[in-house]
Formats: C-alpha cells, sequence, structure tokens
C-alpha cells in the first residue's frame, strides 16, 4: 500500500487548480491554428512503402486574442507551478520528498476501493 501523506489544503488546492489550468490549455490549444505566425503549409515526399503524405494547410497564425488567451494560460501555468514547487511543506518531508510530490499528483484522484 502506497505511503500517505498530509498534504495541507493550500496545497491540494493549487495542485488541481494547475491540473485543471493544464487541461483548459491544453483544450484551448487544439483549437488554435498549427502556427502562432502565419507560415505557408507544406507537403511531405512519399514515405517508402506507403503511399501517405503528411501535409499541413496555411496557417493564418494566431489572432491578438488568441496570443493574449495563450500568453494568459502560460502566465497562470508558471504561477501554479511554482507555487506547488516552493510550497512551505516539502521542507518538512526529508528523504520523503520525491515519494511526496509524486503523491501529490495523485492525491485529487478517488481511493481505489
Amino acid at each position: 500500500m502506497p505511503k500517505t501523506f498530509p498534504f495541507p489544503q493550500d496545497l491540494l488546492d493549487a495542485q488541481v487548480a494547475l491540473h485543471e489550468t493544464r487541461a483548459a490549455y491544453e483544450k484551448y490549444a487544439k483549437a488554435l491554428p498549427w502556427s502562432a505566425e502565419p507560415m505557408p503549409g507544406w507537403e511531405s515526399d512519399k514515405q517508402l512503402h506507403s503511399s501517405y503524405r503528411s501535409h499541413k494547410e496555411d496557417s493564418p497564425g494566431y489572432t491578438e486574442e488568441q496570443a493574449t488567451e495563450v500568453r494568459r494560460f502560460q502566465d497562470e501555468l508558471r504561477r501554479l507551478s511554482a507555487e506547488v514547487m516552493t510550497h512551505p511543506y516539502w521542507s518538512t518531508q526529508g528523504e520523503d520528498v520525491v515519494a511526496a510530490r509524486m503523491a501529490l499528483k495523485h492525491a485529487h484522484e478517488p481511493a481505489e476501493a
């Protein structure tokens, strides 16, 4: 049975916020053009033993609103990451700090029956 750790609530809340923000950013990024700057599309050479040719359509680049939203997500992810990584709780863990950091990543998941 894995060791359990008495994480403080503010650390748990920051970790959940980090997970949620990362998921929201990834969902948002999937709807963006493939390049932040306008770029011409391309098509690759045919691959050996395949008729498939990978390609990308022209990218119009990000709009100013999209670029602003990406920066907002990135700033929030950096802030939350720093909050989790520099929390005073870690200084209380001694040799268990790595196990505790790994456990925190899954602390929000329901316990297995």
